[in-house]
This record gives structure tokens, sequence and C-alpha cells, in this order.
């Protein structure tokens, strides 16, 4: 069988019995492949690379290398997550980078989305490269590659950026769920023991809330973002409306409009939420989101994060709209 292809008899990972097999093959595979050499990892917190990092953790053990980089584009709480579950609870190897000015200022004044997503994905791999230098004996790169980004790509991974590295560090590939699709990866991740909130995380995109705090981005504005976003998924878990909404997060312009707070005028800027549910991501539809609930978003939100005195609903299915902004 080709190496990159999934052999059409192959069965699907649906039940742990399956993950656990699939899980004991692998650990043999990486133990032959990479036996007494290191092995280096860019570890998002995202489920494909975290689901990766727990295989070679019982695999290899310390012989892994975890690169985790917080660019200042993550969601609240992810960061403080990544170093909780593989450094204190699966004593990874973890090498924990805070590029937060590093990126902020690169972007700062950035308005045009293609122009952001590629200083965030350049810079990505400037800063990873800068720390697989300071290593000595690393001799292979684990990517979280799944079959999806085979069948659309190639074999490598390359919007995980990691595809970029410069040729003279000559890794070689550990790619162990290059054959799963995503929901194969979320069963092997719940079989290793990742807590809920990461093997079920839903889609994020790889500029992460760059995409998302649009036009040019602000500190503040960032800030901002990232406390109502929290908000929002706070109270979807509260509702239970997190496992039937296949993507839904939020958004705030470049702009402001005028409001009344404490009864003096504010301008300030709106928060846009938006909710989808999509089969491929070709098409998708909008979630309706109970009224209590909208209700209860919008008070929380307007009063508790800073600069926000609006609240918008986006009602557009893909086509006419995209499910991101940007």
């Amino acid at each position: 069988m080709d190496n990159n292809k999934r052999d059409e008899n192959m069965v699907r990972i649906t039940t742990t019995e399956l993950a656990q097999s699939f899980i004991d093959e692998q650990i043999k595979a990486l133990r032959a492949q990479i036996g007494d050499k290191k092995v280096l990892l860019a570890l998002s917190g995202g489920v494909d690379s975290s689901v990766v990092a727990a295989l070679l953790i019982k695999a290899v053990g310390d012989q892994l290398v975890c690169v985790h980089v917080n660019h200042g584009l993550l969601r609240k709480g992810e960061p403080e997550q990544v170093i909780k579950v593989f450094r204190d609870e699966l004593k990874a190897n973890l090498i924990y980078v805070d590029a937060v000015d590093r990126f902020l200022d690169k972007l700062a004044g950035v308005a045009e989305p293609e122009k952001k997503r590629k200083i965030i994905g350049a810079e990505f791999i400037r800063v990873f490269e800068e720390e697989a230098r300071k290593l000595s004996g690393i001799d292979f790169l684990a990517q979280g590659t799944i079959y999806p980004d085979i069948l659309e790509s190639g074999p490598v991974k390359a919007h995980h950026n990691v595809g970029g590295l410069p040729d003279d560090l000559k890794f070689e590939l550990v790619e162990p769920i290059k054959l799963l699709f995503k929901d194969e990866v979320r069963v092997v991740g719940k079989t290793l023991g990742l807590p809920d909130n990461m093997v079920y995380r839903q889609p994020f995109p790889g500029p992460g809330l760059g995409v998302r705090c649009l036009g040019a981005i602000t500190r503040d504005r960032l800030e901002a973002l990232r406390e109502a976003d929290a908000i929002l998924r706070e109270e979807f878990d509260n509702a239970g409306l997190a496992g039937k909404v296949w993507q839904y997060f939020t958004i705030i312009p470049d702009y402001k409009s005028v409001g009344v707070k404490e009864g003096l005028r504010s301008f300030e800027w709106p928060v846009i939420i938006r909710a989808v549910n999509t089969r491929d991501a070709m098409t998708a539809t909008i979630e309706p989101i109970p009224y209590d609930v909208l209700g209860k978003i919008v008070d929380r939100i307007v009063h508790e994060v800073k600069g926000v005195n609006r609240v918008l609903y986006d009602l557009t299915p893909k086509p006419t709209g995209t499910i991101e902004w940007e």
C-alpha cells in the first residue's frame, strides 16, 4: 500500500477498542522509526498536534521535544492549558515560547487579510526554526498531518507552517495519524486520555484570532475579542449548545459606534457572533440560538468586555457569506 494512501478496506476507528489497537500499533511503529533519537513537534494545542504529542510521549517519552509558540492570537486559556496538560500532567519535555510582542509588533498597522496571514505564517516558521537550531541531536520532525491534508495539499502539512522549515535542518518526518480522518483522531485522543475541551476543540484558523480581529490588529481590540469569545464559549457550554454547533465564535471589526453606558455616551466597538453548522465547510447553515441564551450572552459581553457597546448576530449562510470574515 502507498504510505500516503488509505487502504479502502481499512476499518474506521469508531470505538475505544479500535483506537487502542491503533495506539498500540503506532507505538511499535514510532519506536522502530525513531529508535533512540530525538523528535521535534510544534505543539499548537489543537487536536491533531495534541494527539501526536500524546502518542509520542507514550512511545518515546522525553525523546520528544515539544515547542509551543504563543503568538498572542490564541483563545483565552489555551497556552495555559497546553502547559498544564503536557508539561504538568503528561510530563512532556515542553519548550514554551512567549512571542506575543514579536508577532503583534510585526502585525501593527497591517489591515489586508492575506498579508496578515502571510506575516503570521512566516513569523511562526522563523520562531520555530530558531528554537530548532538551539537544540542538538534532533533527527525527526513530527507533524499532525491527517488524511484530508494529504488529499487536499499533498504529503506535507504546509498550512501548519512547519513544512516551510529550511532544508538544511534535514529532519525526517514522523506523521503517525496521517491516514486518519478528524473524527477518528478525536476517538484516539479521547482514548489517550486527553481532556474533552482539547479533543473536541472546534475548528480554529491557523492565524487564530488574527483573522477575527478585522483590519489592523490592536492589542486592546484583540483582548476584547478574546474576552468576548470566552463568554460566548462559556454560555454555549452552559446552554448545552457546544456539542450541537459545528463552529461558533466572535468577531470585532475595526470601527466604532455610538452607545450609552451608565448614562453617558460611549464610542466603542461592536461584537459580532457567528454560529454555523456544516458537513464539509463548503456550505453552512445558521444555528438558531435560543433568544434567552442570546440575551444572556449580549448582557455579559456589553457589561464585562471593555471597549464594547453592541452585540450583533450574523445570520448569513454560506453561500453567500463565508464561515470566517477574513
